[in-house]
């Protein structure tokens, strides 16, 4: 049974949590009054369906299922969390919290405040300790930070179950150690904010100009490194003490006006909104959604192929997923062809027809064929010790067309096997229909020598037991076949 959770307030953010939800496999239940929200958590459901599943390089679990509710009381029925998302203001959402606990008393709320601290949404609250802050960054389903800040009311259990939640749905939880006004990324990005409208009220830069000197310099850094750690390497070999001891002067000097606000009044609103129309306004907003979207997938990939901030979060969500998935394959020899993998075409996998690639069936197959060997024993351990099946020959029948999102089963059927190698028949299907076949001739080599040689013992005997198991299925269809052999 798919877990549910509650999304009260669907506007940006509220819409960002109900598609991070959504596509990690968990039922929504959505309130909001608006009468145009179902709109607009479709349209921002249709940019994560198109930027989350590219930063995955395992299947996404099956989409949860979203439903709207009149009341609030509808929508957090059966739910085990609840994200409010709803306007900054206090009275508000103490309203809310009134009526999502007298509806589901003891279910979890988290709140994507961006400043009010937990102590000040839980006053008044019949159970204070269940409401906690939860405050992601937008866009909440790719971005994967969650500052968790609660308040003495809070015991350790319910900040831990906040944080384990975060993880489930592929985020990193950053538990704030004391109670602070904004917490930590909105006090940081507030001082930034508030020395550019300086620069752009005295005339110094522009609103493109400010951009620009963030997009194009240290705002590559802090995506992978951070503040400390950018400058730490700034200190050259000397590291952070150095740096200190160069730029530390210079905290002194009267370079910001971090303790001075100009005033916000109309001239200042125009002059901001009027630079920035000028600078992006000929695209449209949900246009410049997806450019961000897709800017933010390249840049996460990368981190991710180096495991590296961000992207080592998204690897280990996809290692917990793929533990899930293989846990649900054939563990044994069966007089059946063995499930050995589950996959799903996903951004990366399709060409420019909107199909899968060619390579990628191939990439299936492997995916089949790993999964096999880890099954007989022959897997990343085995080889480490120096011994390995190596491909020798392939034979690839293209019957079908996978698009994106289709959902790919992984079978093998063992044709023959001996001490020195296996023949074996993968199909990948999609439901029950096949849409391509790959025969292989799979060779057991001692790699520093490299020669064929018979397999170990323990190996072989799994192997010669599933080949058993085989031998008396029909030969499949196109097996043997030769390329561009007629049908018969």
């Amino acid at each position: 049974m798919a877990r549910k959770a509650a999304i009260i307030g669907g506007g940006v953010i509220g819409g960002g949590w109900a598609a991070r939800f959504l596509l990690n496999g968990w039922d929504v239940g959505v309130f909001d009054p608006d009468p145009q929200a179902e709109r607009k958590i479709a349209e921002v459901l249709a940019n994560a369906r198109a930027a989350l599943p590219a930063l995955s390089d395992v299947p996404m679990p099956p989409e949860g299922k979203l439903t709207f509710h009149g009341t609030i009381g509808e929508a957090v029925e059966g739910a085990e969390y609840v994200q409010e998302s709803v306007s900054e203001r206090i009275e508000l959402k103490h309203k809310v919290y009134a009526q999502l606990q007298q509806s589901n008393p003891g279910v979890l709320i988290g709140s994507s405040t961006s400043g009010f601290k937990a102590s000040d949404l839980q006053k008044s609250a019949v159970s204070p300790e269940n409401i906690i802050v939860a405050h992601p960054f937008n866009p909440v389903y790719l971005l994967p930070l969650s500052e968790v800040s609660g308040s003495p009311a809070n015991p350790p259990a319910i900040v831990e179950k906040t944080v384990q939640i975060m993880k489930d749905i592929g985020m990193f939880p950053l538990v704030i150690r004391h109670e602070i006004d904004a917490f930590l990324g909105n006090r940081f990005l507030e001082a930034v904010w508030r020395e550019a409208l300086w620069m752009l009220k005295d005339g110094i830069a522009t609103t493109e100009e400010i951009d620009e000197a963030i997009r194009m310099g240290f705002g590559l850094r802090w995506g992978q490194m951070g503040l400390f750690e950018t400058y730490r390497i700034a200190g050259g070999e000397a590291g952070m003490k150095h740096f200190m001891a160069q730029f530390g002067p210079a905290l002194k000097w009267p370079w910001s006006k971090l303790m001075d606000v100009p005033e916000f009044n109309d001239e200042l609103v125009d002059l901001v909104a009027g630079q920035s129309d000028a600078q992006s306004g000929m695209y449209g907003i949900r246009e410049l959604e997806r450019i961000r979207d897709q800017n933010l997938v390249g840049f996460l990939r990368a981190l991710k192929e180096r495991n590296w901030g961000a992207g080592k979060v998204l690897r280990e969500h996809d290692e917990r997923r793929a533990a899930a998935f293989h846990a649900t394959l054939d563990t044994g020899p069966k007089a059946v062809p063995l499930v050995m993998a589950q996959m799903q075409v996903l951004p990366g996998w399709i060409d420019y027809n909107g199909h899968m690639t060619e390579s990628r069936y191939l990439f299936a197959c492997s995916e089949t064929i790993d999964n096999f060997l880890r099954l007989i024993g022959a897997g990343m351990d085995y080889v480490a010790a120096g011994h390995s099946f190596y491909t020798a020959e392939t034979h690839i029948r293209h019957l079908g067309e996978a698009k994106l999102g289709d959902r790919l089963t992984g079978t093998i059927q063992i044709l023959s096997a001996d001490e020195k190698r296996f023949r074996s028949f993968v199909r990948i299907l999609r439901g029950e229909d096949c849409v391509a076949t790959v025969e292989q001739l799979c060779l057991h080599v001692d790699m520093k020598v490299g020669k064929t040689v018979p397999a170990a013992p323990e190996v072989w005997g799994k192997l010669k037991a599933i080949a058993e198991a085989h031998a008396g299925l029909p030969l499949p269809e196109g097996a043997g076949r030769a390329v561009g052999q007629k049908k018969e």
